[in-house]
């Protein structure tokens, strides 16, 4: 073989070689950027993709709302309700028995009733449970729902937050942007409410909730503190679960006789 021919040759597989490299490298580049396109989209995705199955359900009437109570200020009977959004006594309370105390006992000026949060209450205990980092829904949720009071309408928005309660504790029900759209739902005005929220501005409030509860010895949501006055000495009961309309019946019937004969 010629030496022309010879070193032609090795050209020609170094070129091949030079290729093959060449190819192999834009090859790994392209895996590279397809990975980091995946990641990125994979971290974005779940702050821009739809929010879907969100309800708007019409408010239930409530008489003389002061925020996050109603009723008559100066009832002889003051009820405060522990709860949590995200607790599924709390929403049989609401669905089955908050209505009826409205209609016969708030509307008509016996019972003043006031609903605080537990703080992050459920969430906290599913992390306990599970021992997982602790999500924030159950806070949040309060929060979305004490910010709403700012404009009047904690009572739309608590209305909103149970119908769009999914029935499983964190997974979502009130991610933060699904609380957003949540609260477009009941008309708020929604730059103010962001800023609120955005703000933690009642994040002390619920942890005041959650400390408050915790020093009555809860060990459940919905809980109920009722305080009444008889002969200048204040008394209180307490009711624990998702009582039914005639257990509250009863109590405060008696509570009210109490009153009646003093």
């Amino acid at each position: 073989m010629s030496l022309d021919k010879a070193t032609s040759k090795r050209q020609g597989r170094r070129e091949q070689v030079r290729k093959q490299e060449q190819r192999g490298r834009l090859g790994t580049i392209g895996l590279i950027t397809a990975g980091a396109i995946f990641i990125v989209f994979a971290l974005i995705y779940p702050s821009i993709k739809p929010i879907v199955d969100i309800v708007t359900v019409p408010s239930a009437a409530r008489p003389n709302v002061d925020r996050n109570s109603m009723g008559d200020p100066n009832a002889p009977i003051q009820i405060v309700e522990f709860s949590d959004f995200q607790c599924p006594y709390c929403e049989e309370f609401y669905t089955k028995t908050e209505p009826l105390l409205v209609q016969y006992y708030v509307s008509t000026g016996k019972v003043y009733f006031t609903y605080r949060s537990t703080g992050n209450w459920v969430s906290d205990n599913i992390a306990r449970a599970t021992n997982t980092t602790p999500k924030t829904e159950s806070q949040d949720a309060a929060l979305a729902a004490y910010c709403a009071a700012d404009q009047g309408k904690f009572w739309e928005m608590t209305d909103a937050l149970f119908a769009n309660n999914r029935d499983v504790e964190d997974q979502g029900s009130f991610a933060v942007r699904r609380l957003a759209t949540i609260a477009e739902t009941v008309n708020l005005d929604m730059k103010t409410w962001q800023d609120c929220f955005d703000s933690g501005k009642y994040e002390e409030q619920a942890q005041q909730d959650l400390e408050d509860a915790l020093a009555l010895n809860i060990t459940g949501t919905p809980y109920f503190v009722i305080t009444y006055t008889v002969n200048g000495e204040t008394k209180t009961k307490t009711l624990n679960g998702a009582q039914p309309f005639s257990t509250f019946q009863v109590e405060l019937e008696a509570i009210l006789n109490e009153i009646k004969t003093q």
